[in-house]
C-alpha cells in the first residue's frame, strides 16, 4: 500500500459517497486508474465495505452496554463466536489477550430490553464462565476513521 492508497482510504473514510470523479481529482489519477486502485483494495480487504454511520440513540437504541465475557476454555471459542454473531443486538466484539476473553458493545431500546435481552440470550450464551457489564454513560470519541495519513 502506497501513499495514494493511504489518501484514497482517508478520502473514503470520511465521506464514503464521494464520486470517483471527485477521489480521482483528489488523488490525482485518472478515473479509471482510482476506480481500479478501490477495486483493488476490496479485493485485498482493506476495503471491508461501505455503511451509513448511523446514531444509535436518535435511532432508538438509547442504551448502551459495554461486556467482558470470560469462557470457561479455550474449547468454547468457535462456539461462542458463532453464538454471538446471531445477536444483532451485539454491535461489536473483540476476543483479547488474558482475561477477560471478551469485549462486547451491546445496544439496546431501553433498560428493560437490555435486562431481557441478558436473561433470554447473553446469560445462555454457549462457554460463558462469567459475563460483567457496565452501561455507557456518555460517548466521548465517536468511532473514526483509521490515521492514515499521519506520520508513522
Amino acid at each position: 500500500m502506497d501513499a495514494i492508497d493511504r489518501k484514497i482510504l482517508s478520502l473514503l473514510q470520511e465521506d464514503g459517497r464521494i464520486t470517483f470523479t471527485e477521489l480521482a481529482r483528489r488523488v490525482q489519477l485518472s478515473v479509471s486508474r482510482c476506480q481500479r486502485r478501490v477495486r483493488e483494495l476490496e479485493e485485498a480487504g482493506v476495503i471491508r465495505g461501505f455503511r451509513g454511520m448511523v446514531d444509535a440513540g436518535k435511532s432508538g437504541f438509547g442504551f448502551e452496554v459495554i461486556a467482558f465475557a470470560t469462557l470457561r476454555g479455550a474449547g468454547a471459542i468457535h462456539e461462542f463466536d458463532t453464538a454471538i454473531a446471531e445477536v444483532p443486538e451485539i454491535i461489536e466484539a473483540h476476543r483479547l489477550f488474558g482475561e477477560p476473553d471478551y469485549f462486547i458493545r451491546i445496544v439496546a431500546v431501553d433498560k428493560t430490553h437490555y435486562q431481557r435481552l441478558y436473561d433470554e440470550v447473553l446469560s445462555k450464551l454457549p462457554g460463558v464462565r462469567g459475563m460483567k457489564s457496565t452501561m455507557v454513560m456518555k460517548e466521548v470519541i465517536a468511532p473514526r476513521p483509521l490515521p492514515l495519513l499521519r506520520e508513522r
